[in-house]
């Protein structure tokens, strides 16, 4: 584990300038609004503050719905072409890519990830979430319908279609574990659609989302489209949730916070698209090659230090390969170097925060006082926790039950392909799985009766905008990314005329 460290300096002259400005305001009708109350925003590697965080509750809200309401409607944006809309996102895109390295670094000092991570996964990700999106906005059509309607007045005939329309305004509440690349898949499709939108960002890793919206009022952006309200969940994401003026939330984070937005939402019936918790399994099958699973597993579980809502948190092994995974993936946990995520040589950062550390190390304390063994890592310091690998766990343990949000994961031999998959699927959740096979037979078999949203065979958390993502069971509602993604921001209008 690594020592206690000094703060770290960014090297970008944009990442410094954007920390050395003071408090933060929040965007509310494409002003910079300041507040009487702030919080800190600090490294968790070490602790030190990054910045004071403008502190939003109700007042703030309300002015939010009010200034993305107007502009829902004003023919600056109701109005704008298709084409000038898809130049747009590709504007934002184009200026997200400008700034990369400071936005990495400033992903890097708020949430803990790795430099590498940040650059080279979600930055790129969430460029590619506004190009995508860019290339659907001249995409938005309706249909035609012949009705089969009998009666019609003598002379005339019936014609009817279909438009597609924006929802409304919409509420996005992300989370900390990826927190610029979470906002833009979210904000890239309800911009595609027309739709305006009040971005709350989780108040453990705000920065990004504050820095992008700098870019996009640089961009264009007409005012009041998007509007950004830094603060707790409890107060402006819950007024936000509660609000009768936002027609829907998007929201990605744990389950427990799922159900209250659905009792938030019940007073307008808005709609919902929730990306909830994950507790994914993976399938080594006996004819795996194990040269590609082991490290493949390694990344699925280890990579953002666990903080993924995909991370496969439970390996179920055929048992004629148990023994040398258990020893390959120990050996990867092993090789992993912790430290501050800006410095090259560190493989994982530390977690969000201490708090959440401690949180993980509980479940393995927990874990060991049942019979559970640690074949790999175990020990946190800070916010810093090894990744760490048990194994002779049971179904019923807590740490197989439940979200652990960090770089832990246990492995469980199996016989047959059907005792697999029954302990795959004998979870609350449906996020993911993946497959590990040579069998073409044996993938689609598995794939097919896995009850989870995305099924990766011979890899473990590969994304990218075109693939749908959601997920099953307790796992959430809707589907994010992909044509269906564009879905979850139109509303269908039916047009049955006598002409």
């Amino acid at each position: 584990m690594p020592a206690s460290l000094p703060p770290q300096t960014p090297q970008t002259a944009g990442a410094r300038a954007f920390l050395a400005t003071g408090p933060k305001c929040l965007l509310i009708n494409s002003a910079w609004v300041a507040t009487t109350s702030h919080f800190p925003s600090h490294d968790p590697a070490t602790g030190a503050p990054l910045a004071q965080i403008a502190r939003a509750g109700q007042a703030e809200a309300e002015a939010a719905v009010a200034a993305a309401t107007e502009a829902l409607h004003r023919a600056d944006w109701a109005g704008m072409l298709p084409t000038a809309r898809a130049a747009l996102l590709w504007r934002i895109a184009d200026l997200i890519e400008t700034h990369a390295d400071e936005l990495a670094e400033l992903e890097v000092l708020d949430q803990g990830k790795t430099y590498r991570t940040a650059r080279f996964a979600e930055i790129p990700g969430a460029i590619a979430q506004f190009r995508y999106y860019a290339g659907y906005a001249t995409k938005i059509t309706g249909e035609t319908i012949q009705p089969s309607i009998g009666y019609q007045p003598a002379g005339k005939q019936l014609f009817a279609y279909t438009r597609r329309e924006p929802i409304g305004v919409v509420a996005a509440i992300t989370p900390w574990n990826s927190p610029l690349l979470m906002a833009a898949m979210k904000l890239a499709p309800a911009l595609c659609a027309g739709c305006t939108v009040i971005l709350k960002p989780a108040e453990e890793t705000p920065l990004t989302a504050l820095r992008l919206g700098e870019l996009l009022l640089e961009a264009g952006l007409p005012r009041g489209v998007v509007n950004i309200l830094t603060g707790f969940g409890a107060e402006v994401g819950a007024a936000l949730a509660a609000h009768p003026g936002v027609a829907k939330v998007a929201f990605t984070g744990s389950t427990e916070v799922g159900r209250l937005l659905l009792d938030a939402a019940r007073g307008n019936l808005k709609k919902l698209t929730l990306e909830l918790g994950g507790k994914s399994p993976a399938l080594v099958l006996a004819d795996a090659d194990l040269a590609l699973a082991i490290p493949g597993i390694a990344r699925g579980i280890f990579a953002n230090s666990g903080q993924v809502c995909v991370a496969g948190s439970r390996v179920y092994v055929h048992r004629s390969r148990y023994d040398a995974l258990v020893e390959g993936l120990a050996a990867e946990a092993g090789k992993l170097r912790l430290g501050h995520g800006l410095n090259p040589a560190s493989d994982l950062g530390p977690l969000v925060s201490p708090a959440q550390a401690t949180r993980v190390a509980a479940y393995i304390t927990e874990g060991r006082a049942q019979g559970a063994e640690v074949v790999a890592g175990g020990s946190h310091d800070g916010a810093f926790h090894a990744p760490t690998v048990l194994t002779n766990t049971r179904p019923e343990m807590r740490l197989m039950r439940e979200e652990i949000f960090g770089p832990v994961t246990a492995i469980t031999p199996f016989d047959d392909l059907d005792e697999a998959l029954a302990l795959a699927n004998d979870s609350a959740f449906g996020l993911a799985a993946s497959v590990w096979t040579e069998s073409l037979t044996l993938a689609h078999r598995a794939s097919a009766a896995l009850r989870a949203g995305t099924v990766w065979v011979n890899c473990h958390s590969y994304f990218s905008p075109e693939l749908p993502k959601g997920g099953w069971k307790q796992s959430g509602w809707g589907t994010e990314n992909g044509a269906q993604g564009l879905e979850n921001y139109l509303e269908t209008k039916t047009v049955c005329m006598v002409i």
